[in-house]
């Protein structure tokens, strides 16, 4: 019997499964949130140099606000005040020709700066004056932050599978929580870049746990419905950031409203399972005998429930218990090696076109609350129409023509002029929603292409592939300096290739769930039907 029966006899979707989706969404909608609460607590406001101390020496008489800055601060190309520059002293006769100041002697400013609050009351930038020679650490905390994500991806992937994923869980709400909060008390930038690093560190064990504990639990048909729930949390909470970070205008108090809802999943995390395949995977019977108990009278599945004899587990997922499984069992064997090496890439590219394209709304030219809301509010869409292309075309096909699509509208913005902000918009949201069904699939499908024994190895190991992209992404961003399209042009190349990469995975549209690495392999003992392998050609697939 394979663990896809005996789901289906105690009811692979039923009110167990709904309450465990539930309980996973309450946790994961917090992490959209901090994964781009960066584009709002490190904006940077219009500002120009501080000539307080020159007015205060009585120097401007009595010249109106605007003459002061004429006679004090340069004029840019477009006509605004210089943001960096100011003169050594100020130049009165520029109150009679202001063309005249183009040549003029500058200095970078001296009593720091002033900042305009109309759209932010405060900021990193403003709590640290981190503008002009320092507005590259604006960007860095997004890049610091992912670092911790990346690392802690790893490190939860590898604990998941050996402890188990409950526990992982409470430990990343605890933890996640705790840094997060300590971080709107920083005295520095650094202290505060320091807390980031650890807060993505711990917080990504929400995500790598959940993500995999639901796809555990469900049959094969419910599948692709709670990946798209499961990713739907995702867009909530997107959504939910734009309307916050509106709102709250400070930094400090925004961090505190987009982790509060953490609370709530450390109080519910009493009712949420153990993985029952993890447990039989270990041996731990009597436990995954508990579970599965639960699950069937959950389910009004009570006639199930008194069949299920813990010495009957034993043969449902069968391994090696004798072995500790390692993230170095992803490079032992030739298909896990190269399973590993197109996921891993996949994910990069994924993540890197996502989180590109999230992290410029403020290279539109539209207000960045309402592009942030409308690049969230696609997704819906996008991810509803997952539902429907995975079982009419498949999981490889959905994932790398969503990624060829987002590829094609990068290059597009590249091509229509800066000017016609509307239009570039319009195809930057297009290509959103393409990378927001790239990343909802390929979630999913990840989960599926991993044994059960390392299934939260292969998981941590793609997202931590998927973080570096992420980690990247606002540095690829800063070569707008070199050249403005730069950056979309390098994403569009970044996708169309991940493209390609993702068309050599495997399908696993209605296939069971491997269990062991041997599954992959196709070494399994012939009696023992392969999981994922055995159908059709996949095992070549695999290997090709």
């Amino acid at each position: 019997m394979k663990f896809e029966d005996l789901l289906s006899d105690i009811d692979g979707f039923g009110r167990f499964q709904k309450m465990i989706v539930c309980l996973s969404f309450l946790g994961r909608v917090t992490l959209p949130c901090h994964f781009l609460v960066n584009n709002f607590i490190a904006g940077i406001p219009p500002h120009h140099c501080d000539i307080s101390g020159l007015d205060a020496a009585g120097v401007f008489g009595n010249l109106s606000v605007e003459e002061r800055w004429t006679v004090s601060i340069p004029l840019q190309a477009d006509g605004t005040l210089s943001s960096c520059l100011m003169f050594p002293e100020p130049q009165f006769y520029l109150l009679l020709n202001t063309s005249s100041s183009t040549g003029l002697p500058a200095e970078p400013c001296r009593n720091g700066w002033v900042y305009d609050n109309s759209t932010f009351k405060s900021t990193l930038a403003t709590e640290w004056d981190l503008v002009c020679d320092k507005k590259g650490l604006n960007k860095a905390t997004a890049t610091i932050f992912f670092v911790g994500v990346m690392f802690g991806a790893m490190t939860f992937g590898g604990l998941s599978d050996r402890y188990g994923r409950r526990i992982m869980l409470l430990v990343s709400y605890v933890s996640g929580m705790s840094f997060a909060l300590i971080s709107v008390f920083s005295t520095s930038y650094i202290m505060f870049a320091v807390l980031r690093f650890l807060s993505g560190f711990c917080i990504t064990g929400i995500v790598i746990v959940t993500s995999v504990l639901i796809v555990e639990w469900v049959d094969i048909e419910s599948r692709k419905l709670v990946g798209v729930i499961d990713s739907l949390s995702w867009t909530f909470g997107f959504m939910t950031l734009s309307t916050l970070a509106f709102l709250i205008r400070d930094w400090r108090w925004l961090i505190v409203a987009i982790t509060a809802p953490v609370v709530i999943a450390i109080i519910s995390w009493r009712w949420v399972p153990e993985s029952a395949r993890w447990l039989i995977a270990n041996g731990r019977l009597d436990e995954a005998h508990y579970y599965l108990n639960k699950c069937a009278k959950m389910n009004r599945r009570q006639g199930m429930a008194s069949s299920i004899k813990p010495e009957n587990l034993s043969n449902i997922v069968v391994t090696n218990r004798n072995r500790n499984y390692s993230y170095l069992d992803l490079l032992r064997t030739p298909k896990m090696r190269k399973l590993a090496l197109l996921t891993g890439l996949t994910w990069y590219g994924v993540a890197s076109t996502f989180y590109g394209i999230s992290f410029n709304i403020t290279g539109f030219g539209v207000n960045i609350y309402l592009t942030q809301f409308i690049m969230a509010a696609v997704e819906i869409p996008a991810k509803v129409s997952i539902f429907y292309l995975l079982d009419k075309i498949g999981r490889r096909k959905t994932e790398s023509g969503a990624l060829f699509l987002a590829g094609l509208c990068l290059a597009i913005t590249v091509i229509v002029p800066r000017e016609q902000r509307v239009v570039r918009t319009v195809v930057a949201v297009l290509g959103k929603g393409c990378s927001a069904t790239a990343f909802g699939t390929l979630i999913l499908y990840s989960s599926e292409l991993y044994p059960t024994v390392i299934r939260q190895n292969g998981m941590g190991y793609n997202s931590f592939m998927g973080r570096v992209g992420v980690a990247v992404a606002p540095l690829i961003l800063l070569l707008d300096d070199v050249w403005l399209g730069l950056p979309q042009l390098i994403l569009c190349c970044i996708a169309v290739g991940s493209s390609l990469v993702a068309s050599r995975l495997p399908e696993t549209r209605d296939r069971c769930l491997p269990e062991t690495i041997e599954d992959i392999e196709g070494t399994r003992a012939p009696q023992v039907e392969s999981p994922v392998l055995s159908h059709g050609n996949a095992d070549s697939e695999v290997g090709r």
